[in-house]
């Protein structure tokens, strides 16, 4: 069996009262300065003891970028690194909530104000929540409702005009469901200049779904400690590449109808889908002869239906066959790094960064 999680830090006891916003949840860690290590190993192990609202869509398979692997390893200490480029996307989201915030105000007059830390249902402890901000009656300042603040880019701008994405809708019905609100708001900067915000209603049928869920998933794979199964996420193809370190001469022993049975239905499965893209191609093929030499763009009634232009994979190689002048002319030198240098030097480092890959025999056991 897996490693069992480490025993979570857990605060003093907290009263449930309205001083903290949330008529069904207490505060179990006030908000504090993550820079410092001794609060952050404090939230660290808040996180571990619990599912938060980020970690919903996760769970259920509805987030792309990480799937319910990564949240086992979290639970059991073993957070995988963000990737670089996904990391400082978040960085800047949390840089920015606070002109989020203010543009949510600016439009709404709905005042928006900061929270006071980590929430836990009183009824269900393990379900938590730090919500971005709290929406405060503008007559009586009291808290109304949850406030979850997105950065998004251009791309997604059509996923935000007429609702919520599936993910942030997901984590505005958790925090209702632990703080006991009644509405909540999902606001994004979609493109770094368009605001989008909707107002999000109670649901009591998905709120019961998801905590059930969450709630089979946390007993079952945190506190019971069984690794999730394998899911179809490329995210969780990602964390399988980097997550464990063995030599390449380690064996494991698997069971013949355990192996036969992997190998025939992935097997089954390629043949699919080799016949469903020929199947694509044939199609795809079929529209680039409508146009052929004579447009670029097939319409209906005035109406674009397919597109085949020349704009797609740039060839260097024909255009230095077609144009050398012009090609020497453009030449540009880049610093890269020698990776034949540094397999050969560094052979453990090197192998140390290569993600690992699944290799299957063609030939039958």
């Amino acid at each position: 069996m897996p490693e069992q999680a480490t025993q979570p830090w857990t605060p003093p006891e907290a009263p449930s009262d309205l001083a903290y916003g949330a008529p069904t949840a207490r505060l179990i860690l006030p908000a504090g300065d993550l820079d410092d290590p001794e609060y952050k190993a404090r939230w660290d192990g808040v996180r571990r003891g619990g599912i938060g609202g980020s970690e919903v869509a996760k769970i259920l398979g509805l987030n792309k970028y990480a799937g319910a692997r990564h949240v086992y390893e979290e639970k059991h200490g073993r957070p995988v690194p963000m990737d670089a480029q996904l990391s400082e996307y978040a960085e800047m989201g949390q840089e920015i909530e606070d002109f989020i915030s203010y543009m949510f105000t600016k439009r709404t007059g709905i005042p928006a104000v900061p929270t006071p830390g980590t929430l836990a249902n009183i009824d269900r402890p393990w379900m938590r929540s730090n919500v971005d901000r709290y929406a405060l009656d503008p007559e009586t300042g009291e808290v109304d409702a949850p406030v979850e603040l997105k950065n998004r880019s251009a791309y997604q701008l059509d996923d935000w005009k007429d609702g919520v994405p599936d993910a942030p809708a997901l984590q505005v019905h958790w925090n209702m469901a632990v703080g006991g609100w009644s509405y909540g708001w999902a606001v994004a900067l979609v493109g770094g200049n368009t605001l989008r915000y909707h107002r999000i209603e109670r649901d009591e049928e998905l709120i019961g779904l998801i905590t059930e869920t969450c709630g089979r998933w946390f007993q079952k794979h945190v506190i019971r400690g069984y690794p999730p199964p394998a899911d179809g996420l490329e995210a969780s193809k990602e964390l399988l590449g980097r997550l464990w370190s063995v030599k390449a001469t380690d064996v494991v022993e698997v069971s013949r109808v355990k192996a036969e049975k992997l190998r025939k239905r992935r097997a089954a499965l390629l043949a699919q889908i080799k016949d469903l893209d020929e199947q694509k191609t044939t199609v795809e093929n079929e529209m680039r002869l409508i146009c052929g030499g004579k447009a670029s763009v097939a319409e209906v009634d005035g109406k674009k239906a397919w597109a085949y232009v020349q704009n797609g994979t740039f060839s260097p190689k024909r255009f230095e066959e077609l144009h050398p002048e012009k090609a020497a002319e453009c030449r540009k030198t880049v610093e890269v790094l020698d990776v034949d240098a540094i397999k050969e030097k560094y052979p453990v480092e090197y192998e140390a960064c290569c993600a690992r890959v699944l290799r299957v025999p063609k030939k039958e056991l």
